[in-house]
């Protein structure tokens, strides 16, 4: 009688491509066939090797493909007024509200003041929230404010070099001018710091107080056309780009 095969472990990868949505199982295999997928690094072109798609780093055309894990992440528009809490002691509206159907114990990623509007990330994943608001992790964030006052033709150079606040020193890494009308101007700017209310405290330094401000963009996530209070899933392009951005090694 002969001893039976042990198991292999793990999935096959044209099953895990074929979960996280990049093709068909039949079109997978083609795309391993055609060396076009990459498991730690290397060119994996043979048909039915088995992985585990929570332990290995799987990219297609250099792509990151996340695994189909119980792990959840969203993007939420934060309208004003709703605390940047998953509950509020003083009974204010909370991130909470917005996903009360949800069953998951879910953290938030990137505060924003209760006056700001804009994109929060929400997962069940408290590491990876822990480690993107960390501030030696240095996220980029893009705001788009309206602000009062003319703008000077050298605010974005003022700002890029960067301002002394009262507690310490503060630069932007992009400013851009996106319309002036009258003592009324609406600007984008990218920053990395998460210091509290930095994007008011930082125009108003320049003399510009902020009258809206909106976060369009966390990391490699945005906020696109996601109205004020609703919700959405992180697509397949959205994870791989984030689980990137959480490998890099964080500034000291």
């Amino acid at each position: 009688m002969t001893n039976p095969q042990p198991e292999v472990e793990g999935i096959r990868l044209q099953k895990v491509l074929a979960e996280a949505g990049v093709a068909s199982r039949r079109a997978a295999e083609q795309l391993i066939g055609a060396g076009r997928v990459t498991v730690d690094g290397k060119v994996v072109r043979q048909q039915g090797t088995r992985v585990d798609p929570d332990v290995v780093e799987i990219r297609v055309d250099g792509e990151r493909i996340p695994s189909k894990r119980a792990v959840v992440y969203l993007a939420l528009n934060k309208p004003m007024g709703t605390v940047s809490t998953m509950s509020d002691p003083e009974g204010r509206p909370a991130l909470s509200d917005f996903v009360a159907d949800r069953e998951e114990r879910l953290f938030h990623v990137g505060r924003l003041d209760v006056d700001s509007e804009g994109l929060v990330l929400l997962t069940n994943d408290g590491e990876a929230a822990h480690r993107l608001a960390h501030p030696s992790f240095e996220v980029p964030k893009v705001y788009r404010a309206v602000v009062s006052g003319r703008v000077a033709s050298d605010l974005g150079r003022v700002l890029v070099a960067g301002v002394e606040l009262e507690d310490g020193p503060v630069s932007v890494d992009r400013f851009r001018l996106l319309d002036q009308t009258g003592q009324q101007a609406q600007i984008e700017l990218t920053i990395h710091s998460g210091r509290n209310r930095i994007v008011r405290r930082l125009l108003a330094h320049v003399g510009h107080p902020v009258q809206r401000l909106v976060r369009v963009q966390l990391g490699p996530i945005r906020l696109g056309r996601l109205r004020p209070g609703d919700v959405r899933q992180l697509n397949r392009h959205e994870l791989g780009a984030l689980l990137d951005l959480l490998d890099k090694p964080v500034s000291r």
